[in-house]
């Protein structure tokens, strides 16, 4: 997503479910997903968290989750609009935008990182 961008909160709505959905339905199994605006102090930024219900580790859905997302930030907003509404008519069940607070970590500093 770039800034700026007109209804952004749909169209990250848009991208994190259908690239969980289109990713579901290659692998041929269940899971779960929400869609998550982080706000900060100054600014925000989207997070899709993404999950196999069975089991903890699944080492390959970064990868297939990573794909799809670069190829849907790459579609226009009403190719999304598209997209999206015939995903639902296939059977996609939205996760609604889940809006969270992000407090300023005053212990982050590069020290640390550096140590560890």
């Amino acid at each position: 997503m770039r800034p700026g961008l007109g209804d952004e909160n749909f169209i990250a709505e848009a991208i994190g479910n259908l690239a969980a959905f289109e990713l579901q339905k290659e692998r041929g199994e269940s899971l779960e997903w929400q869609v998550v605006r982080v706000e900060g102090s100054s600014s925000h930024h989207f997070r899709l968290v993404l999950r196999h219900p069975d089991r903890a580790l699944d080492v390959g859905i970064g990868h297939g989750v990573r794909q799809r997302l670069d190829s849907l930030s790459d579609e226009t907003v009403d190719e999304l609009r598209r997209r999206f509404a015939a995903a639902e008519r296939n059977g996609l069940k939205p996760n609604r935008l889940r809006h969270v607070h992000e407090s300023v970590d005053y212990w982050q500093d590069d020290f640390w990182n550096w140590l560890g």
